[in-house]
């Protein structure tokens, strides 16, 4: 199971470039590279960013 990495702010970003991207898809450019915000979308949603745990990276806050 996968750790939770993905920090507040990187959460947003994550959720707010997501859904730019997706509205390619029915406004604008209408292009199908939009889909591709599905990715950074559910990455943010669940906080959880499968090449961030391959790397070992994180930027959830350290607990102590």
């Amino acid at each position: 199971m996968f750790k939770l990495n993905v920090g507040t702010v990187d959460r947003f970003v994550r959720i707010l470039f997501g859904l730019v991207l997706l509205s390619l898809v029915f406004v604008g450019p209408k292009t199908m590279w939009g889909w591709v915000g599905i990715l950074p979308l559910l990455t943010g949603l669940v906080s959880v960013c499968p090449l961030y745990s391959l790397l070992g990276f994180s930027t959830r806050p350290v607990r102590r």
